[in-house]
């Protein structure tokens, strides 16, 4: 009863244009198998039965509160952690863990972020539960990804001597290589991709910041007083700010000395992009995922999403797909992307051009 979860759910919405816009980021939509469940409301439930809603906080901007808050109806509101701004990490999985720490100082926290997919939910389960036990001993514990491919987007960890089962000490962690060295670390075996997810004691976490980030073990305290006398709405709006703007890898993993990292197999992706959402969607024979009824003919492998409501016309347009391949088109009442999939990281580019140009209404 002692284990709680933060999920990190913030994000600036550009990877997912049109569909995410800085109001409704790539957590609140539905990018994966179910077309009705979004991407924070699957991470929340496939949770159960290790952590109950009851326990689960969820670490946001304050203007994307009320939108988490819609689609996760078992979460108690007051858990909903509204940061007046993004200062990355750090700060943020500070703040939740001295928040927990308040109402259970024994507690055991796992961080994971919102937006990501597993195939094998009971495999990802058995991975938590491996690192939940990790970090009971004393471990920040992290879950390191089987690699699949010589991705040079991810970071890595160097898997050092092994603890227990898939439970190993971690050597290093490694910023994103070239592709040379991704080869390299996908033949040799002993590297996993960092996904982003963290155990740990808080009281554990709680002494590193104040070892290796004391700016912010300060600016955590004065938050933490002014919570204990009820003023902690103030106090956040005054200090948090402040607060120095890094990551909890470079700020306190990668200088930690008990560390372990479990090693996980279950199917994982970051759903980085509108390439990762056509990989996860349901397609025809041809390769295709578009919206029922659509018309489709000597094309394949593309990625088609109908956002619009019809508001306009009062019914969906019929779309039609004649010898193209390998094309993402995402259509809302208000914006048109058509972009090749091999180039959907490029997607940023349009969102830039709109800056730009000034045109915050479709950001």
């Amino acid at each position: 009863m002692n284990v709680y979860a933060v999920i990190m759910a913030g994000g600036a919405g550009t990877r997912f244009w049109p569909a995410s816009r800085s109001s409704r980021p790539k957590q609140l939509l539905a990018l994966a198998a179910d077309p009705n469940e979004s991407l924070l409301a699957a991470t929340v439930r496939r949770l159960d039965p290790l952590i109950t809603k009851e326990n689960v906080f969820i670490a946001t901007g304050a203007h994307l509160s009320d939108a988490s808050a819609n689609v996760l109806p078992g979460v108690p509101k007051n858990q909903i952690l509204a940061e007046p701004v993004p200062r990355n990490t750090a700060p943020c999985i500070g703040w939740a863990t001295a928040t927990i720490a308040r109402k259970d100082p024994d507690a055991i926290v796992c961080v994971l972020p919102s937006d990501h997919f597993m195939a094998n939910e009971d495999g990802f389960r058995k991975t938590v539960a491996a690192a939940i036990e990790s970090a009971k001993k004393g471990y920040l514990t992290t879950i390191g990804i089987v690699p699949t491919r010589p991705e040079t987007g991810y970071g890595y960890i160097e898997v050092g001597k092994k603890i227990d089962g898939d439970t190993f000490e971690v050597a290093r962690f490694v910023e994103k290589p070239n592709r040379e060295r991704a080869e390299e670390f996908l033949k040799g075996g002993k590297h996993l991709w960092n996904g982003g997810m963290f155990f740990f004691r808080a009281k554990d976490m709680i002494a590193e910041i104040d070892t290796y980030l004391p700016d912010l073990a300060d600016g955590m305290r004065k938050i933490d007083d002014a919570a204990r006398k009820g003023e902690e709405p103030k106090a956040l709006a005054e200090v948090f700010p402040k607060l120095p703007s890094i990551s909890i890898d470079n700020g306190v993993m990668e200088k930690a000395k008990k560390l372990a990292v479990v090693q996980g197999d279950f199917g994982w992706s970051d759903v980085g992009s509108w390439e990762s959402a056509w990989e996860l969607a349901k397609k025809d024979a041809a390769g295709n995922a578009a919206p029922a009824g659509s018309i489709v003919v000597e094309a394949k492998n593309n990625l088609v999403v109908d956002l619009t409501t019809g508001v306009k016309t009062g019914k969906n347009k019929a779309i039609a797909l004649v010898g193209v391949s390998d094309l993402v088109v995402v259509e809302t009442d208000d914006a048109l992307l058509v972009i090749p999939r091999e180039r959907a990281q490029d997607v940023r580019a349009a969102v830039d051009a709109l800056k730009a140009a000034g045109k915050k209404e479709l950001l």
